[in-house]
C-alpha cells in the first residue's frame, strides 16, 4: 500500500485506471475538461499493475478503478468523483490541491 500512497502523492491529481475501462475514460475526460492534468497510471499496462490493484482494494476502492486521489487523499471511485462534481466541490478540491489554477 505504501507504493500506492507514494504514487498518489507525487502529483496534485492522480488517477489509477485500466485502458479498457469506460468509466476511467469518463473520469479522465472530466478532469481534463476542468483544466486538470492528472497523472494517469494504467494498471493493465504496468508490470506491478495487479499488485497495485490489490493495494487499492485494500484501501477500500471497490471497484478498484478508477481510483482518484487529489492532494494525496483518496477521493474514491467514479461515483464519488461524480458526486463531488455535482455538488460543486470537485473543482474546489482541485484548486485547493493546486491541480488547477483560475
Amino acid at each position: 500500500m505504501e507504493g500506492v500512497k507514494d504514487l498518489a502523492s507525487k502529483k496534485a491529481a492522480v488517477i489509477f485506471t485500466k485502458s479498457s475501462c469506460c468509466m476511467c475514460h469518463s473520469i479522465k475526460a472530466l478532469f481534463y475538461e476542468l483544466g486538470a492534468s492528472p497523472e494517469i497510471h494504467e494498471l493493465d499496462q504496468m508490470p506491478r499493475g495487479k499488485e497495485i490493484e490489490w493495494a487499492l482494494r485494500g484501501l477500500g476502492c471497490n471497484p478498484s478503478v478508477p481510483a482518484v486521489f487529489i492532494g494525496g487523499e483518496l477521493i474514491g471511485s467514479a461515483k464519488d468523483v461524480i458526486s463531488l462534481h455535482v455538488d460543486g466541490s470537485l473543482k474546489k478540491r482541485l484548486i485547493h490541491a493546486k491541480a488547477i489554477w483560475l
